[in-house]
């Protein structure tokens, strides 16, 4: 008898914040030298959203990650 596995879908969710983490992150730390003109730009959101992100994304991937069933 075959036994199928399922990937939780939290797993993917973990894997898609991880990745949009790490872009706006990445996006982020380029523009640190040259903060937007917008009011609260000083702040450098995207660095902050994007660990965030990527730290949450990382936890989910790890509680849900799929294991090995014998």
């Amino acid at each position: 008898m075959v036994k199928y596995r399922i990937i939780p879908v939290w797993f993917f969710v973990g894997l898609l914040l991880a990745i949009y983490g790490a872009l706006i992150l990445a996006s982020g730390l380029v523009e640190w030298s040259t903060p937007s003109t917008t009011i609260l730009g000083e702040y450098h959101a995207p660095v902050w959203w994007g660990g965030l992100m990527t730290v949450i994304g990382l936890a989910y991937i790890a509680a849900y990650r799929p294991r090995r069933s014998e």
